[in-house]
């Protein structure tokens, strides 16, 4: 109940509440795009970069050498040797680290605010000045494939996962794990590694983003110092990617597995990303998500199949707009003990046509409304989060715009909006429904 009273009224903030990020951008004479978000109540500082490259830009066969990539990244530089650039970060009382994703590539820093030009000394050292040995590239090839072991191999829900989504794209290569396929990772190297960081590692291929106690001229200044001398790449790639053909037949995965704790049923649709300049398509899915499954008991999957029908254990539903191209939009409903894997499916099926049937309850439609409106405000608070909100929307194309208009057009989404994303996105043939369960489990279907 407090929880819901807080809601409601950080619903009744003003717009001006939302925006309230002090946001400056520029731009290099380079081509790097940078972003400083102001934020003067502590003296520390995010210094991020963003790469416009990730795991569905790679060459077809080499699944993972994005991923590779960022670990050899730590290697060292023609003036740094390998761990020096964790020791110099950790020595000035900093903490870093970086990702790897479909879309981008990120590196990040959190150290006190007079600690940034160190970081961009640091960061636009290895931008061209990569220095690998045959032996450190090797010995990283191993360690992926033993994170591979831990995170995919030995997890089963993870295997799961992959297969759905290999089955769900046909030919993008979103269909491709971030961390690449086993056999392909094995055959990865350091000249891989270097002919991939000299296409897409430059200026003109990154975002600078900076967060906290900083001034946006100091920025300018020392973006210009460090980044600024760095040459442009002038044989950049353009952003091309293998489009999906008409999906005509539904498509299932079964995978069995005895390490399996619990079954259950996910589906995944196609589904539209988010776009610049027309984002209410991808606003009206997000709530669409959490009217669904977001809130837990208090979400339509929730209250019917955990709390009414007491089919499920657990139910969820989640979309992430944040993609270059077509994204997904799942649910998963894990059934109570006694009800087959057959029987959640045809639950969760009713359940979808019911909400299609009936519409959007006004009152759910609300409280979800007030809920991400929450969640906006309380993210405002984390310089990591801020940074991570400007910098991914830049690398799948958004603006500094579209980042600052997402909250209202949240807020001006309506019920019918709601139901014709939806009954657009509900479309069997574009889909895929899979079960995970123990390979002792009978199946009935």
């Amino acid at each position: 109940m407090i929880a819901r009273i807080a809601a409601v009224l950080l619903a009744l903030l003003p717009f001006s509440a939302m925006a309230a990020e002090n946001v400056t951008t520029f731009e290099l004479d380079n081509g790097m795009t940078a972003v400083v978000i102001e934020d003067h109540r502590a003296p520390v500082v995010v210094h991020m970069v963003w790469y416009r490259v990730g795991a569905a830009d790679e060459p077809a066969g080499l699944s993972g050498v994005a991923h590779y990539l960022e670990h050899l990244m730590f290697k060292g530089t023609d003036e740094l040797a390998p761990g020096d650039f964790d020791a110099i970060v950790k020595a000035n009382g900093g903490s870093h680290n970086a990702f790897t994703a479909p879309d981008f590539t990120g590196y990040f820093q959190r150290v006190a605010a007079d600690r940034l030009g160190l970081m961009m000394e640091l960061e636009a050292d290895r931008m061209r000045d990569l220095a690998l040995t045959e032996e450190h590239a090797d010995t990283e090839r191993g360690v992926i494939l033993e994170e591979r072991n831990q995170r995919v191999e030995n997890e089963p829900n993870a295997l799961f996962a992959e297969q759905q989504r290999a089955a769900l794209y046909l030919n993008h290569p979103y269909g491709r794990p971030v961390i690449g396929w086993r056999s392909e990772i094995a055959e990865l190297d350091r000249e891989k590694a270097l002919d991939f960081y000299r296409t897409y590692y430059a200026p003109n291929n990154a975002t600078l983003v900076v967060a906290g106690d900083v001034d946006p001229a100091e920025v300018r200044t020392l973006a210009e110092a460090h980044y600024g001398p760095i040459a442009p790449s002038g044989d950049l790639p353009p952003r091309v990617r293998p489009a999906e053909p008409p999906h005509l037949a539904e498509r299932r995965v079964r995978y069995s597995d005895p390490r399996v704790a619990q079954p259950y049923v996910m589906r995944n649709y196609l589904a539209p990303e988010r776009n610049s300049g027309d984002q209410r398509r991808a606003a009206a899915l997000s709530i669409l998500a959490d009217l669904l499954g977001g809130s837990g008991l208090t979400s339509v999957l929730g209250e019917k199949l955990q709390l009414d029908a007491q089919i499920a254990i657990a139910t969820s539903a989640y979309y992430n707009p944040t993609s270059y191209d077509p994204t997904r939009f799942g649910m998963y409903v894990v059934p109570a003990d006694g009800v087959s894997l057959e029987e959640a499916e045809a639950a969760l099926d009713r359940v979808l046509q019911a909400f299609l049937a009936e519409g959007v309850d006004p009152e759910q439609l609300e409280r979800v409304k007030g809920q991400m409106r929450a969640a906006l405000i309380y993210e405002q608070d984390n310089l990591q989060s801020l940074a991570r909100r400007y910098g991914a929307a830049l690398s799948i194309g958004l603006t500094v715009e579209d980042v600052q208009s997402w909250p209202e057009v949240l807020q001006s989404i309506t019920a019918d909006e709601i139901l014709a994303a939806a009954e657009d996105v509900f479309d069997r043939q574009a889909s895929v429904t899979g079960w995970i369960m123990r390979s002792d489990q009978e199946v009935t279907q």
